[in-house]
């Protein structure tokens, strides 16, 4: 994997020296795809066990349990960017067959209490979303030999409540916790000039 700039290169630093690490940015900067991608790396190297995927119910306004069928179908479409990186990576059918053995996981807020992780790369997308209730249920969740990673854009936050995810800034500030801050600006955005222009046009409208 080559980083496109520099905090890229510190984000997959982090990632590779380092147990957790915050990523703060705007969408199309890689934030979800080069932690997908390093799991995914990890996993077919048999250097961790699990791949633990997560993220806030939020942005669709509905509960999993109106969708149909499985666990996996349920939160699938909120999982889809972290899911097709990690099948690029692995491929498709070894993909269904990590998730089929539970080595892939995808874990909605709704079920996390009580879990415990060990050997596992648990990814949070979409932290903003999180209250710090949840937030604190997921944190407290980790057990040893796990990398964290905890994506997010404060400014994209739907929550009518204090974001989770300004909470964990907080704290990791206020109390100068061991956890690493990776924070891209409109300038990376990666993913193209058309993605760049309309978060670009957004951000003047603060929204």
């Amino acid at each position: 994997m080559k980083p496109l700039n520099a905090t890229q290169d510190d984000y997959l630093d982090a990632l590779k020296n380092g147990t957790q690490v915050v990523v703060l940015g705007p969408a199309g900067t890689g934030k979800t795809w080069i932690a997908a991608t390093h799991a995914a790396d990890l996993f077919r190297q048999r250097r961790i066990r699990k791949i633990i995927l997560t993220r806030p119910n939020v942005p669709s306004g509905r509960s999993l349990g109106f969708f149909p069928g499985s666990l996996e179908e349920k939160f699938g479409p909120w999982a889809a960017p972290v899911i097709e990186a990690i099948k690029e990576r692995i491929g498709a059918a070894a993909y269904e067959i990590a998730v089929k053995n539970g080595d892939i996981e995808m874990v909605p807020f709704e079920v996390m209490r009580g879990r415990s992780w060990r050997d596992a790369f648990i990814l949070l997308d979409e932290a903003q979303n999180a209250t710090p209730a949840e937030m604190k249920t997921f944190l407290t969740r980790i057990g040893e030999d796990c990398t964290v990673v905890i994506n997010g854009d404060v400014s994209q936050c739907d929550l009518r409540e204090t974001s989770g995810l300004r909470t964990v800034i907080h704290l990791i500030k206020s109390q100068m916790l061991p956890v690493p801050i990776i924070e891209f600006t409109l300038n990376e955005i990666v993913r193209s000039g058309v993605c760049e222009m309309w978060v670009r046009a957004f951000e003047e409208v603060h929204c």
